[in-house]
């Protein structure tokens, strides 16, 4: 054999070599590749989620107590009010004569008193001396007693009339928020018709209404979960203090109460918020559905190790899939690291340069120490 031929066959054996070595799957040394890394967080898919309105742990019903025209209306919806503020004052010209009629008759009742007591007086002084019977002094007896009744009748009106001159003033019964306003100046209303209703300061709550799917599973008490629309990502812990007993007829579900704390925060009356409930129990993660790849034909992720850079796919046991993301049920924790995006161009072992979403270097140590 010439040298001529062992030449190419020498050459022919190191391209063997290097194309297999090409492709073993091995990464190459090299600057590591960008790759935008994300931590699992909870995962809503395990949670149900019904929609609800901030209330007042107390909304009472405003009203007269007496009816008439409201000649003066002095708050309006969203006015803050304390306990005692006047709210609506009512014609006040018929009560008023009301008033001025009990005391009339009162006074009129006073007199035929201080008569009747005189004339028994008299007849008692003739009975001593034997000049009248024993019958005519029973009889203005009689006649004073019966005009003692008919003066605390009177003041007995008198009052009666009076506390109606105050009813014709709706005064807060504590301090709050005007919610609603039922009325306006110059409309007749009737005794007990709803001019305001006022939302009490103190407690919050959220009024959800939940479907009859889920009736049996909420009870007075349960745990529940409480993220207010003005503070996204924020949940509140809450429980459920009261569910209605029967559903609504045309909606068909059934109305519920969530108390919460906000904590430093404010919830005001009328916001939007989202009541979490976990379904059974068992809380699990969330990748996004980018995250996903998988390993011997079944689900998996790329996790980083925050000390070497560098990323290793995992299998997982994953829960159905949502619109943006998947709960993850086991093989993450909730401090690992995991690649978000371009998991297909990934080998086992290889080095990456972590990003966030910002395109902004992401410390994988310090993450992975504060997770723990």
């Amino acid at each position: 054999m010439s040298a001529g031929t062992l030449i190419p066959r020498t050459v022919l054996m190191a391209s063997v070599f290097l194309l297999a070595a090409c492709g073993s799957g091995e990464p190459e040394a090299g600057p590591a590749r960008p790759a935008m890394v994300v931590q699992p967080g909870p995962a809503s898919a395990a949670l149900s989620g019904y929609a609800g309105e901030v209330r007042a742990r107390h909304e009472p019903a405003l009203a007269f107590r007496i009816g008439g025209k409201i000649s003066r209306r002095r708050v309006d919806v969203g006015e803050r009010v304390t306990s005692g503020q006047a709210l609506a004052e009512l014609d006040a010209a018929d009560v008023g004569l009301q008033l001025e009629a009990s005391r009339a008759q009162l006074a009129s009742a006073e007199s035929d008193l201080a008569l009747a007591t005189s004339e028994l007086e008299r007849y008692k002084s003739l009975l001593d001396r034997q000049l009248v019977s024993r019958s005519l002094y029973d009889v203005r007896v009689s006649a004073q007693q019966a005009a003692q009744a008919r003066v605390r009748q009177a003041r007995a009106q008198v009052n009666v009339s009076s506390n109606q001159a105050g009813y014709a003033v709706l005064r807060a019964p504590a301090d709050g928020v005007i919610a609603q306003r039922l009325a306006e100046a110059g409309q007749v209303v009737a005794a007990g018709q709803t001019v305001f209703v006022l939302a009490e300061e103190g407690g919050r709550e959220v009024a959800i209404s939940v479907p009859e799917q889920s009736a049996a599973d909420f009870s007075p008490g349960r745990a529940l979960a409480v993220e207010l629309w003005s503070q996204p990502g924020k949940r509140f812990p809450g429980k459920l203090r009261e569910i209605a007993p029967a559903a609504d007829p045309q909606a068909r579900t059934f109305a519920a109460r969530v108390s919460f704390d906000a904590g430093a925060g404010r919830a005001e009356i009328g916001q939007s918020a989202r009541v979490y409930a976990l379904q059974d129990g068992e809380a699990t993660l969330a990748v996004p559905l980018s995250a996903l790849s998988r390993k011997d034909g079944e689900p998996a992720v790329w996790v980083v190790d925050p000390a070497q850079a560098t990323v290793s796919l995992r299998p997982v046991r994953v829960g159905p899939y949502g619109e943006q993301g998947v709960p993850v049920l086991a093989g993450l924790a909730p401090g690992e690291w995991v690649v978000a995006a371009g998991v297909h161009l990934l080998l086992e072992g290889q080095r990456i340069k972590p990003i966030d979403r910002e395109n902004r270097p992401v410390a994988l140590t310090a993450a992975a120490d504060d997770a723990r």
